[in-house]
C-alpha cells in the first residue's frame, strides 16, 4: 500500500488514505511529535515555511501535520501524479536540511492553536467525570485510528447525552468522515460510556 521514495540518505513513505485527494507523506521521523496542526488555507501555512512551500505548488487545499506524518490534500481537478514529487522534493529538503518546522518568533509551534481550544457547548459539572471518559477514548481508540487515515479528531464538548467531535486532515474531506463519525465512535463510545445518546461532528 506504502511507497518508498529515497534520497539523501533518507526515504518518505507515502500512503492513500480514505480520502482520494490526500495522501500521507511518511518521513520516518517526528514531525510534530506532540500534538497535530492543520493549515486549511495559505495564509494559515504562513506560520510554517514548510507548510507554505507545499501550498506554493498551488496544487494544494490543506496540510496537516501529525505526530510522524504529513496530510497533504490535492486541489480538486489537480493530479497527484504532477504534485507527488514536488511535495516530495519539498519534504525531502526540509527534513534534510533539518529547517524549524515554524517560523521563528511566531507562537505557531504551539500544538493547539486556542481557537480550537473553545469548547462548542457549555459543558455541566456534573459530566466531569464522563468527560474524562470520553476523552480517554478518544485518546486511546479513536486517535490512533484517526491518525492511521491521515488525519486528527478535536473534542469539541458533551451536552446532554451529545459529543461534538471535529475531524481534521485527511479525515476533514473525505466522503466516510461522517460515517466514521456515526458509525465507529458513536459505536465506541456509547459502548464504553452509556450516557453517550449520540456524536456530531462540530
Amino acid at each position: 500500500m506504502g511507497q518508498h521514495h529515497y534520497m539523501a540518505g533518507m526515504f518518505i513513505e507515502t500512503e492513500t488514505t480514505p480520502n482520494p485527494s490526500s495522501l500521507k507523506f511518511l518521513p520516518g521521523r517526528p514531525v510534530m511529535g506532540q500534538g497535530t496542526r492543520e493549515f486549511a488555507s495559505p495564509e494559515a501555512a504562513e506560520a510554517s515555511p514548510l507548510a507554505q512551500a507545499i501550498f506554493d505548488t498551488g496544487e494544494v487545499v490543506n496540510v496537516f501535520f501529525g505526530g510522524d506524518f504529513v496530510t497533504v490534500t490535492a486541489a480538486p481537478g489537480s493530479s497527484w501524479t504532477d504534485l507527488k514529487p514536488q511535495v516530495l522534493s519539498i519534504l525531502l529538503d526540509h527534513f534534510v536540511s533539518e529547517a524549524p518546522l515554524f517560523a521563528a518568533g511566531t507562537a505557531a509551534g504551539i500544538a493547539v492553536p486556542p481557537e480550537d481550544d473553545d469548547l462548542l457547548v457549555e459543558e455541566n459539572e456534573a459530566d466531569a467525570d464522563i468527560v474524562a471518559q470520553i476523552n480517554e477514548l478518544l485518546e486511546t481508540r479513536v486517535r490512533p485510528a484517526v491518525a492511521g487515515d491521515g488525519g486528527d479528531i478535536q473534542y469539541r464538548g458533551f451536552r446532554d447525552g451529545v459529543v461534538y467531535l471535529q475531524l481534521q486532515g485527511a479525515c476533514a474531506g473525505c466522503p466516510s468522515s461522517t460515517a466514521t463519525l456515526k458509525h465507529g465512535i458513536e459505536g465506541l463510545l456509547k459502548h464504553y460510556v452509556p450516557e453517550v445518546v449520540e456524536v456530531r461532528a462540530a
